[in-house]
């Protein structure tokens, strides 16, 4: 129960309102009559519901129940099913210098607010559970009773020499916690979610019928993070919902966020759930049907969804990002969260960690752009390609690298701008000379052995790019043409050559649009090659004969939503390996993604 200091009159309206089904009392001065009118979140609650038994029962809608949800006496303020715009919510001042936008359903509320530098949110109790993302900017959060800096920003276009992966701090802090905020110099944008709804935050929204006590049940969910501790957002796992669907889970006790990724033209059919879910639209449209009628969402757009409410959707043509606020906590999506996670930390410990092993840019001779690596008797060896910022490639200051694991590495090769690598059985290395357009073997000190493959038909390989070597001795590699023209070859492919020296090409070219990254499965059965513009992998089954066939999508590509906005995909997926249980591990602006032997993420 949560306690709102409110005068003896409005305590005597909210029980009056509990004793008529929450009937508004209005008082018009005119000719000394007082008339009763029906509150309009009583109407607007009990007018759906009579439709949503019927498509029920008419379509055999199918849906979970459950008996621990009470009323809380707290009207939302998007009306049931309806669209609002984010824009359209009244802006309120919380503090002097930090603006709010709330909206809010009868157990969360969602505050999206922008606080100017130096702004602050004074020390408070919490009244209720909160989680804060910061999207923009910096803040000092109060934690365990000391300020904690907490950041966000954007993702930033890679380039060769510059780029950025987005980050988002988030936070979960219990009921009774002991909060405060103050904005970096640069200021903050960020978004609250609190259960249950503060009643103090609908005051200030100019709400005047408040009850007293907001009635909630003390659920005992196990909170998805620890409390009091700083997260990034693009930490958290996906999990698969539905087919086309990922979603990152964050959930405390009472509450859940739900960041959906959803396809283009991913759908979910028509169904229903007891909990109450607002839905905000960050990113691309969708068309939501509720109850019979389908509206489109676009960004910033809000939508209310009651417990029990039948709905749907379809996303466009980009699909969609959403933050999707339940209440309470779906035990359908924290199951299938906890059943991603158990198949992930089969592979990855759920202790381990990234630690950064050296800095190339600051210690040692230098690294530029990092390619192609190899591990051979405990060192790691790998191509360092000098790009300048528009993709200019200079051999002269490019190298190929050993590198001990502590991070200590030196030269071995220079003057070749080197790119994929691959152990060869003798202790040596197969290498893509990218810019000699040839495939080479090269020992562990640098020495170029001999040439393996420099043309096809009788004519100059445009630009290896990456290799992988079968259990005969034979070496596949992609030639995706990223050289300046003039081009040999007719168009962008993969070769193979056998162990006798001949070379066959096992892809017609332009099949895939950039044949890059390549790997083999570990019975040498199955060829793998990115990238596609329909963001799969693509597995190929290896013949006698050593040429490839059966064509198929194998592992589909998360994409970050710069790429999924822009007018032509690329998916922008590069390097691949496989671990001897067969997984399959590929790079990508998202993060290191890892596919099962079944293609599935």
């Amino acid at each position: 129960m949560i306690e709102n200091p409110v005068d003896d009159k409005a305590e005597g309206m909210y029980m009056f309102g509990k004793m008529f089904s929450i009937i508004t009392l209005v008082a018009v001065i005119a000719s000394g009559l007082f008339i009763l009118l029906p509150d309009a979140g009583s109407a607007g609650e009990s007018d759906w519901k009579p439709l949503n038994a019927k498509l029920i029962g008419k379509y055999d809608i199918k849906g979970r129940t459950r008996n621990d949800i009470p009323e809380t006496g707290i009207y939302p303020n998007p009306e049931p099913g309806e669209i609002t715009s984010i824009g359209s919510l009244p802006e309120i001042e919380l503090v002097p210098d930090a603006k709010a936008r709330i909206c809010w359903g009868k157990g969360v509320l969602v505050n999206r607010m922008t606080i100017a530098p130096g702004a602050e949110i004074p020390r408070e109790t919490l009244p209720g559970e909160r989680i804060m993302i910061v999207l923009n900017g910096s803040v000092n959060q109060l934690i365990n009773g000391s300020f904690v800096t907490m950041i966000g920003y954007e993702y930033e276009r890679m380039t060769p020499i510059s780029g950025r992966r987005g980050r988002m701090d988030f936070v979960y802090l219990e009921k009774g916690a002991e909060s405060a905020l103050k904005a970096g110099k640069e200021g903050a944008e960020i978004i609250e979610v609190y259960h249950p709804v503060r009643t103090d935050y609908l005051k200030k929204a100019g709400i005047t019928y408040i009850p007293r006590t907001v009635g909630t049940d003390n659920y005992e969910t196990e909170p998805s993070i620890r409390p009091n501790r700083i997260y990034n957002y693009y930490d958290i796992q996906f999990t698969q919902l539905y087919p086309g669907a990922d979603a990152r889970l964050i959930s405390g006790r009472g509450m859940q966020l739900s960041f959906l990724r959803m396809d283009s033209g991913s759908e979910y059919s028509p169904g229903f759930h007891p909990e109450e879910q607002l839905r905000i639209v960050l990113r691309g449209d969708i068309d939501e049907t509720v109850l019979d009628s389908t509206h489109q969402l676009e960004k910033d757009n809000v939508l209310y969804l009651p417990g029990s409410m039948v709905h749907g959707n379809t996303t466009g043509s980009k699909g969609c990002d959403v933050l999707d606020v339940f209440w309470p906590v779906r035990p359908d999506f924290t199951e299938s969260m906890k059943k991603g996670l158990k198949a992930y930390h089969k592979i990855i410990p759920e202790e381990a960690s990234i630690e950064l092993v050296v800095d190339g840019a600051v210690e040692g001779p230098g690294l530029c752009y990092i390619e192609g690596p190899s591990w051979i008797n405990g060192k790691l060896y790998f191509s360092s390609m000098h790009y300048d910022d528009r993709w200019n490639g200079d051999p002269s200051k490019s190298a190929t690298v050993e590198m001990d694991p502590d991070g200590t590495y030196r030269y071995i090769a220079t003057g070749m701008e080197t790119n994929g690598t691959f152990p060869l059985e003798n202790g040596n290395l197969a290498v893509c000379d990218t810019f000699e357009h040839r495939v080479i073997e090269m020992t562990t000190k640098g020495e170029v052995v001999r040439i393996l493959a420099s043309e096809y038909d009788g004519k100059r390989l445009d630009g290896p790019n990456d290799i992988a070597v079968d259990n005969k001795g034979g070496i596949y590699f992609t030639d995706p043409q990223i050289m300046p023209p003039p081009h040999m070859q007719p168009g962008r492919s993969v070769f193979y050559r056998k162990p006798n020296g001949n070379i066959i090409r096992v892809m017609a070219p332009g099949v895939l649009e950039k044949p890059n990254g390549l790997i083999l499965s570990p019975d040498c059965k199955t060829l793998y090659v990115n990238s596609t513009p329909e963001n799969f992998m693509m597995a190929y089954d290896i013949n006698e004969d050593d040429s490839v066939s059966n064509m198929r999508k194998f592992g589909k590509i998360r994409l970050t939503p710069e790429i999924l906005d822009s007018e032509s995909i690329n998916p922008q997926v590069d390097g691949m390996t496989v671990d001897e249980r067969g997984n399959i591990y590929i790079t990508s602006i998202l993060g290191l993604q890892i596919f099962s032997p079944a293609g599935d993420f």
